[in-house]
């Protein structure tokens, strides 16, 4: 993913502004490493910093129409581009970029194109011509994105956090789905589903339908002129992006750059039963695995990086963010520019497993719908951001706008995880891709229990922070953290240990309101805890807070290894990161 930085309407054209907004640009020089530009008209400015992976020759930005009359920073991936090209018949391309349509798609359709665009991505477009400008964010966020405001009445858009922060008198996370127009002076969402208004759907399911749908998602990310790779756990979200690349990528036009020999990536702690799950799928596949390792003081050295990368101090993010943030810099030194992950699933299809507590149908959809929306602030920030921190971009198939309609207007019924029925969490996806003649997976990967990412890489990485934690937090600070923190107080000392860490390099009162709250169980959004009384005196985002559902819960009696087989074959397991593999 590229960086960018917008000034605009700042009341100051000199030298010394001009120079400000480069030093700002670079600090998002780690998103971009392959290029960067600066457009000024007056008293505007656009900046970027690129990762070239469409047209890395040609395809440097800021981009403009014929005329040079309109300008465009922008980050991410447009992956209906040549199809759009065919509309703009009477349009000059400068450029081969997938974003290139942008500007022209403005000219032919003003401010109502960007529902037109098939992919993700953040945008400034500045239209010269009456000094006019608009910003745009992709559907569900996948591309992050801030905006501010100075006292000088100059609005600010940077794909992170840390290139506004300091110079901003207030500041937000730029909501997904949105468009901010200079004409109206405000936000407007152009991204209209019919799932978000969270009414309940009826279409019956169809498991042929829904696996098209996603081998569609996954092959639209095949568009590239770098290499690239998929993140495999050997979970099942990660296993199924791996399988489809590993059967579409023959006949695309990115083998016959790259060669169709797919190369997938893992990261744990040393013999993770996960790391070993992910190479029985590579070897199944029969792609070229790479194997990182981490130990937990590896990880808990690199918490610092994390933070000021990642921009959160929300603990789930933090543990998972950290052995991809790792496992990115490992994948980059291989000369791999892309990646494909599996974030999503989870939310879609209520496979986080304090769903097997759902009451009912409606409860179950109202809470998928409430963990879309929020992807931005998690595991969209995670997979973004740990990957950006090297240069290297992430994209995201189960997020995909086609996808994401087929699969929430299914009736929630079919998605409700009823043991007794021999249905787990994600059973129709799991469903859709068993396939006897042409398996896609073996049986028992496909069918295999979710673990959450920071849970799957070990669970000793996170008992490993906050054995870190409680020796550098004492009791008499949590006893004054309401004091010290009002808003969004940690109520564990591993909470507070990264809330301090993250108030060292955002201290503003803006930063710490860009970090959701709430009380968790396993994932969940505060609504959901509702579900179990019990979970109300259990509140910790892992997956093994879900007294009564995970195998591993904390209050778990029985070892695994007594359990009979048809328990341990009955019971979901885990929850993914893909990529990431802990010890369990």
């Amino acid at each position: 993913m590229c960086g960018i930085l917008a000034v605009l309407g700042c009341s100051d054209d000199s030298q010394a502004k001009r120079v400000r907004v480069l030093e700002l640009s670079r600090r998002l020089k780690h998103r971009g490493p392959d290029w960067s530009g600066l457009h000024q008209h007056g008293d505007c400015y656009l900046a970027h910093q690129r990762l070239a992976i469409v047209d890395p020759a040609s395809g440097d930005q800021p981009l403009f129409n014929e005329d040079k009359s309109v300008a465009v920073t922008v980050n991410g991936e447009i992956y209906n581009h040549e199809e759009l090209r065919k509309k703009l018949v009477n349009h000059k391309f400068r450029t081969g970029s997938d974003c290139d349509v942008i500007a022209h798609l403005y000219e032919e359709y003003g401010e109502d194109f960007v529902d037109m665009l098939d992919g993700i991505f953040s945008f400034v477009l500045l239209d010269t011509r009456d000094n006019s400008y608009i910003v745009a964010r992709d559907a569900i966020g996948v591309a992050s994105l801030y905006i501010g405001w100075g006292l000088d009445g100059s609005v600010w858009i940077s794909s992170e956090m840390k290139g506004l922060n300091d110079d901003c008198e207030h500041f937000e996370c730029f909501p997904p789905g949105h468009l901010y127009s200079s004409k109206t002076g405000g936000f407007r969402r152009w991204y209209n589903p019919p799932w978000f208004s969270e009414a309940i759907p009826s279409v019956p399911y169809d498991p042929l339908v829904l696996r098209r749908a996603f081998e569609n998602a996954v092959i639209k990310r095949l568009m590239t002129d770098v290499p690239f790779g998929v993140l495999l756990s050997g979970g099942l979200d990660s296993s199924l992006v791996a399988s489809i690349t590993a059967r579409y990528l023959a006949g695309t036009k990115t083998a016959k750059h790259w060669g169709s020999q797919l190369h997938s990536f893992c990261v744990g702690l040393e013999n993770s039963p996960d790391l070993k799950a992910a190479r029985e799928v590579a070897d199944y596949l029969g792609t070229v695995h790479h194997e990182f390792h981490f130990t937990v003081q590896d990880g808990i050295d690199a918490i610092e990086d994390v933070i000021y990368h990642i921009e959160t101090y929300d603990v789930t993010t933090i543990r998972a963010s950290t052995p991809m943030f790792l496992m990115s810099r490992k994948i980059k030194s291989l000369g791999v520019k892309m990646v494909i992950s599996g974030e999503g699933s989870d939310e879609i299809f209520g496979g986080y497993l304090y769903f097997h507590k759902a009451p009912n149908k409606d409860e179950f959809h109202h809470e998928t719908c409430r963990k879309i929306k929020a992807l931005h602030q998690y595991d969209c920030l995670r997979a973004n951001k740990a990957t950006s921190a090297w240069g290297l971009e992430a994209r995201v198939p189960f997020l995909d706008k086609q996808f994401i309609n087929v699969a929430m207007s299914i009736d929630p019924e079919s998605k409700m995880i009823k043991r007794d029925e021999g249905r787990i969490e994600k059973w129709i996806l799991r469903r859709a891709f068993d396939d006897e003649e042409d398996p896609y997976l073996p049986k028992h990967i496909l069918y295999r229990q979710k673990e959450q990412f920071s849970d799957g890489v070990g669970y000793s990485w996170i008992d490993g922070l906050k054995a870190h934690a409680d020796q550098h937090v004492t009791n008499k600070m949590m006893r004054n953290a309401s004091n010290i923190f009002p808003h969004n107080t940690p109520m564990t000392k591993e909470a507070y240990y990264y809330r301090m860490i993250f108030e060292r390099f955002f201290p503003q009162n803006s930063a710490r309101l860009t970090v959701p709250g709430g009380a968790t169980v396993a994932c969940s959004t505060a609504k959901a805890v509702e579900w179990d009384a019990a979970w109300k005196n259990n509140l910790d985002p892992s997956g093994r807070a879900a007294l009564g559902v995970h195998l591993s819960a904390y209050n778990a009696e029985t070892p695994l290894s007594n359990m009979p087989s048809q328990v341990i074959d009955n019971i979901p397991r885990m929850i993914e990161v893909p990529g990431v593999a802990i010890q369990s």
